[in-house]
C-alpha cells in the first residue's frame, strides 16, 4: 500500500479534529447566548479540551508501544466521536465542558498516535513532505469549519456542529481498521503511573489556573490554588523524571538541539497562532457586530492561505534551510499576526481576506518547520516519546494563547462600568500574542547551520542511513 495512502487515512482523523476546533471558534458567541454565558467565559471550553490533551497526550506513546498504533488509534476516535456527540446535548457551561474533557480524552491519543504511525511509515528523507500532505485534508477542516459553523449556527443550530463528526468518525474507524499496520513495541518498559499523576496534576493545574484568572466563576483562593499545586506538581515531576530510565515525558530529549527548538520555540510561535482563533470571531462578532457567517466567511481565509502553502514547504526548506526559515519567517509570520490590530468595521472585506490569507500562508510555512524539525536528529526507539512530548507542548501553548488572549481581553473592559467587549479591546490582544509569536526567533536563531539536514533529499542521497525504512511494512 502506498505511503502517502496511510498519510491520508491518519489525516481523516486530524481532519475531524481541527474542523470541530474551528466551527467551535466560530460559534461561540451564540453558544454562550444560548447557555446564558458570558462569551469571554467560554473560553473555558476551549481550555478545557486543549488542557485534556495535554493530561493524556503523555501516556498515548507508551500505549501506542504497548497494545499497538492501530488499536489506539482506532478507539480515540471512538472516544473522540463520542465526546462530539455528546456536546450537542449540554445543557448548561458545566455540561459542555465536562464533554468537551471527554472529546480530549480521545484527541489526546487520535494525533500523536496518527503522527507516530506516519513516523514509522515514512523514511526521514521524505518526512517533509510526507507531514505537508498530512495537513492537506486536515487543513481542510479549518476552510469549511468557519463557515460551515457560521451557516449552521445562523440557519439552523450550535448543537449540529458536534453531530457532524459522527460520519467522519466512522469512516476513520473503517479505514484505521482496514489499512493501518498495527505498530507496536516488543520490549516497552513499564508505565511510569507516579509521572503520570505528577505531570497531569502539574499541567492541568497551571493551565487551568492560568485560564480562570479574572473570572467572576472562581475566587482568587482558588486560581492561587491551582497555580501553586501545578507548579510544585511539575517541579516534582522534573525531579522524577531525571532519575528513572523510561519516563513518561523524557526531558533528556531536550539536550537534542533541533528537539528544543520544537519545543522552546514552537511553544513561543502557538502562543501567538493559538490565540487568534479564539480572538478572531469575538472580533468580528461582538466588535463589528458581524453575524457568525459572515465571520467564518473571513477566517476561513486562514487556512486557505496555509493549504496553498503546503504544495511549496517541502522545496522552500531544501532551498533555503531550516533555521534561516525558522527565524524570518517567524517574524513575518508574528507581523501579520500584529497587522489583525488595525483592522476596524470600515476595513473593506478584500484587504481582511488578502492579509488573513497571506497570513495563513507564512504561518503554515513555520508550522510545517516547526512540526518536521522536531524529528530531525531522534532515533527511532525514541520516536513515541518524542511524539508525545512535542504534542503535549503543542498543546500546552495553544492553550496558553487562548488564556494570554481572554486575560488581555479582561483587563482592557475591567475598568468600566459596562463588561461589553468593544472593538477597540483587541487592539492590546493582537499586539501582545503578535509579540510573543516574534520572540520565537530568539530561540530558533540559536540552531546550528546545519540543522535539518537529515530530513532533506539531499542528505539521504549523501548516504544517511534510513533507519525508518525497515520498519515499513509489506505492501
Amino acid at each position: 500500500m502506498p505511503r502517502y495512502f496511510i498519510t491520508l487515512i491518519v489525516a481523516v482523523a486530524l481532519f475531524m479534529e481541527t474542523m470541530d476546533s474551528t466551527i467551535i471558534a466560530t460559534s461561540l458567541p451564540a453558544i454562550a447566548a444560548d447557555l446564558g454565558e458570558d462569551p469571554i467565559a467560554l473560553k473555558l471550553a476551549l481550555t478545557s479540551y486543549l488542557l485534556s490533551l495535554a493530561v493524556f497526550i503523555p501516556v498515548s506513546g507508551w500505549m501506542a508501544d504497548r497494545f499497538g498504533a492501530r488499536t489506539i488509534f482506532r478507539a480515540a476516535i471512538v472516544v473522540f466521536t463520542v465526546g462530539s456527540a455528546a456536546c450537542g446535548f449540554a445543557t448548561s457551561l458545566l455540561d459542555f465542558i465536562l464533554f468537551r474533557i471527554l472529546q480530549g480524552m480521545g484527541g489526546a491519543m487520535m494525533v500523536p498516535v496518527g503522527r507516530l504511525v506516519i513516523l514509522r511509515s515514512v523514511p526521514k528523507s521524505e518526512l517533509i513532505s510526507a507531514l505537508a500532505w498530512l495537513t492537506v485534508p486536515a487543513l481542510m477542516g479549518p476552510v469549511i469549519g468557519p463557515p460551515l459553523g457560521g451557516f449552521i449556527t445562523t440557519v439552523f443550530s450550535w448543537r449540529w456542529i458536534f453531530w457532524i463528526n459522527i460520519p467522519v468518525g466512522l469512516l476513520g474507524v473503517y479505514l484505521a481498521t482496514r489499512f493501518i499496520e498495527n505498530f507496536r513495541e516488543e520490549a516497552v518498559p513499564p508505565l511510569d503511573v507516579k509521572g503520570f499523576f505528577l505531570s497531569g496534576i502539574g499541567l492541568a493545574g497551571l493551565a487551568f489556573g492560568f485560564t480562570i484568572i479574572g473570572q467572576p466563576l472562581f475566587p482568587p483562593w482558588v486560581v492561587l490554588a491551582l497555580l501553586t499545586v501545578g507548579a510544585v506538581s511539575c517541579v516534582l515531576y522534573v525531579r522524577h523524571a531525571l532519575n528513572i530510565p523510561a519516563p513518561l515525558l523524557d526531558l533528556r530529549l531536550l539536550k537534542i538541539p533541533t528537539f528544543f527548538a520544537n519545543i522552546a520555540g514552537g511553544f513561543l510561535f502557538r502562543i501567538g497562532v493559538g490565540a487568534t482563533p479564539f480572538l478572531l470571531p469575538l472580533y468580528f462578532q461582538l466588535g463589528f457586530g458581524m453575524t457568525p457567517l459572515q465571520s467564518g466567511l473571513l477566517t476561513f481565509a486562514i487556512a486557505v492561505g496555509a493549504v496553498a502553502m503546503k504544495t511549496t514547504a517541502a522545496p522552500i526548506l531544501r532551498r533555503f534551510g531550516y533555521r534561516p526559515i525558522l527565524v524570518w519567517n517567524a517574524l513575518v509570520a508574528a507581523f501579520f499576526i500584529m497587522a489583525y490590530a488595525l483592522f476596524t468595521a470600515a476595513t473593506p472585506h478584500a484587504v481582511i481576506l488578502a492579509t488573513l490569507l497571506v497570513g495563513g500562508f507564512f504561518r503554515s510555512l513555520e508550522f510545517t518547520a516547526i512540526n518536521t524539525i522536531a524529528y530531525a536528529d531522534i532515533d527511532e526507539h525514541e520516536m513515541s516519546k518524542a511524539t508525545s512530548f512535542a504534542s503535549v507542548s503543542q498543546q500546552l501553548s495553544m492553550s496558553a494563547g487562548v488564556a494570554v488572549g481572554a486575560l488581555v481581553l479582561e483587563f482592557q473592559r475591567a475598568g468600566r462600568d459596562s463588561h461589553e467587549v468593544l472593538a477597540s479591546d483587541f487592539t492590546l490582544a493582537f499586539l501582545i500574542v503578535g509579540a510573543i509569536c516574534a520572540s520565537s526567533a530568539l530561540v530558533f536563531m540559536r540552531l546550528p547551520k546545519d540543522a535539518g539536514a537529515s530530513l532533506s533529499r539531499k542528505a539521504h542521497q549523501l548516504g544517511e542511513p534510513d533507519k525508518q525504512a525497515e520498519l515499513v511494512p509489506e505492501d
